[in-house]
């Protein structure tokens, strides 16, 4: 039982001492903190539209009706567009009254609006405009968009991730050599919130120059993807 307590104690004290000149050598190095950015940009292939029908009636049955109607009309068209289920998505259903205000009266109520709006994808750009043309001729009075997206950022992110990597590196190796030290190893990396820059929403204004052209005109130019990295490097 002694021999056993005494090897205990003998590991026990091997492990601090481990420990300890662990904590020794780390503390020898120089360590140095780094925020890198890299960006790749690519052109969209993928648009993101908010489109609905917006109704009035005197009352809330008709101005439902009215809707239901109009917007049965819209989803025949999104869908011969070719817009597959997946990429059409429901964003909103609203009934509000409408009131007439006169003073020192209280507010009379005379009509309702409705909406209806859904959020769809369209994956064929060169389509885009015929396609914002056909959901106007099909009812809909209601159109923000369209937004620009990359639909498979991963590479373009692996991309950016990498030149990101490469810039830390550089920079990295720039602090060692003024320092008369090297590069030893990376310590720690962090990756911040990326994605591509936004893009700006259609005027509403700009729907009822629709319906009198052949085709609205589209640029949806390029997306740029950005990856914000934290390095720790340690020089020795």
């Amino acid at each position: 039982m002694k021999l056993v307590k005494f090897s205990t104690i003998t590991l026990l004290a091997l492990i601090l001492s481990a420990c300890d000149n662990g904590q020794t050598a780390s503390q020898r190095g120089t360590l140095v903190s780094i925020a890198a950015q890299g960006e790749t940009s690519q052109a969209p292939d993928v648009a993101n539209l908010s489109v609905g029908v917006v109704t009035e009636a005197d009352d809330s049955k008709k101005a439902m009706q009215d809707n239901a109607e109009q917007m049965d009309s819209l989803m025949k068209a999104i869908k011969k567009a070719g817009i597959a289920k997946k990429d059409i998505q429901t964003s909103g259903v609203s009934l509000s009254p409408r009131y007439h205000y006169q003073r020192d009266q209280k507010p009379k109520i005379v009509g309702y609006t409705a909406r209806n709006t859904v959020n769809i994808k369209v994956r064929e750009l060169d389509k885009l405009g015929t396609v914002l043309d056909d959901l106007t001729a099909a009812g809909a009075n209601q159109i923000n968009g369209p937004s620009f997206e990359i639909g498979e950022p991963g590479p373009v992110k692996a991309e950016a991730r990498e030149k990101a990597l490469i810039d830390a590196q550089e920079r990295a190796t720039i602090y060692a050599k003024a320092l008369g030290m090297k590069v030893r190893r990376i310590v720690s990396i962090s990756e911040q919130g990326s994605g591509g820059m936004p893009r700006p929403m259609m005027m509403r204004g700009q729907m009822e120059s629709m319906k009198d052209s052949a085709s609205t005109p589209i640029a949806p130019g390029e997306t740029t993807v950005s990856v914000n990295l934290d390095l720790v490097f340690e020089l020795e």
